[in-house]
């Protein structure tokens, strides 16, 4: 026997934003959303080789195309330099006070530096500033010399990193960009490691939104076109070879809901910056975030027979949020579904049913609920009374 009950969720509309773009049909269009969850609205039709609209939230690629065809990264391959400095800063291993003895090698980087100079000592701190506000390629490359040893060394510790990230199609041979038959990705895997940044490493994101930075006397403005276009918008980061053409990754934030978009091979620096812009108000009018529920937060209270607590408290080991096309939230509601009856001892994490989402009637998703914490069994009295209630039950 199972209990069932279904109760609302009770969401408001938000207004739908205009998007001014020409748009594609949708099967042209890759995305991880399917039927119902999948908005009306169609993205933008974009001048590039590839790109993708993400969820930072959930990693849900709303849109993309061409998402996996293999590319040039250009500068930002340096999104990888950073995020790997940054993971040994976090463990430890590296401090941003440690100073870096600049190589001839570095200094002799060619295209955009931070004009750093050999034998300079340089903190950390600055290089990061350096590769980030201002796309150095020899910070990259002294960055990449001090953590692993040598750029090649780097590199090595670049694809296992990017392995453990999911990025299954990238490979990389340098710290910087520079164009080389071997080094490429695609434009997921580089939104998915913008994603991972602004996860696992809010301080560093924080960077990408800084204007300009100094060094050496000599002040560059930061490359990205869309800090100052739209106060949502704080990062992330361009790229560029003549190989590659022009690359732009943006991120925003706006009403509870963070977007990556990001476009790889446009003909241009207004180009690129206008089609992330394209796809970040596409997302923002066409889909909404929904936190449903908390992971390990109670649902509903299962009745417990036999044991030393009358009730034990079940929830989700996982949390459950959803991108839905904006004003979906309204037609939610959730059903929930335990095992009848529920017989002591229980350990915590036991199934005990299923809660199932549903969208104007049609099932949407279904998750376990499990308890919350353990019951133990009941004194001796109080389990032969509940034998005689279960008959009855």
């Amino acid at each position: 026997m199972v209990q069932r009950w279904t109760r609302g969720i009770g969401w408001g509309a938000l207004c739908l934003a205009l998007v001014t773009v020409s748009l594609t049909v949708h099967s042209e269009i890759e995305s991880d959303l399917t039927g119902k969850m999948r908005s009306t609205i169609l993205p933008p039709k974009l001048k590039a080789s590839s790109w993708v609209l993400m969820d930072a939230a959930t990693g849900v690629m709303l849109a993309g195309s061409n998402s996996s065809k293999p590319v040039e990264p250009a500068s930002l391959t340096k999104l990888l330099t950073a995020f790997i400095v940054y993971r040994e800063i976090q463990r430890g291993s590296v401090s941003p006070e440690d100073e870096v003895v600049v190589s001839e090698k570095a200094w002799r980087s060619k295209g955009s530096r931070m004009f750093i100079e050999a034998g300079d000592k340089v903190r950390i701190d600055d290089l990061l500033m350096g590769l980030i506000v201002q796309s150095g390629n020899d910070a990259a490359v002294a960055l990449a010399e001090y953590v692993a040893g040598s750029e090649v060394g780097f590199a090595d510790l670049m694809n296992q990193v990017a392995a453990e990230l999911g990025m299954t199609n990238s490979h990389f041979i340098n710290s910087s960009g520079m164009p080389h038959p071997d080094h490429f990705s695609t434009a997921y895997d580089l939104t998915l490691l913008a994603q991972v940044i602004i996860r696992d490493q809010p301080e560093h994101y924080a960077r990408y939104a800084i204007k300009d930075f100094t060094w050496n006397d000599i002040t560059q403005k930061n490359r990205n076109p869309l800090l100052g276009r739209d106060d949502s918008i704080d990062g992330i980061k361009t790229g560029y070879t003549r190989s590659a053409g022009y690359c732009l990754i943006g991120s925003a934030h706006r009403d509870g809901m963070r977007l990556i978009g990001s476009v790889m091979g446009a003909e241009g620096n207004r180009e690129r910056a206008d089609a992330v812009y394209s796809l970040l108000r596409f997302g923002f009018a066409a889909y909404e975030r929904h936190d449903l529920y908390l992971a390990k937060h109670k649902i509903v209270d299962a009745r417990v027979f036999k044991g030393a607590a009358t009730s034990v408290e079940v929830g989700l080991a996982d949390p459950i949020d959803l991108v839905l096309p904006k004003g979906a939230g309204k037609s939610l509601q959730a059903t929930v579904q335990l095992m009848d009856p529920v017989v002591a001892p229980l350990e915590t994490g036991q199934l005990l049913g299923t809660l199932t989402v549903q969208m104007n009637g049609a099932d949407l998703l279904s998750r376990p609920l499990v308890t919350l914490h353990a019951v133990a069994e009941g004194a001796w009295f109080n389990r032969m009374a509940d034998v005689v209630r279960l008959w009855f039950h």
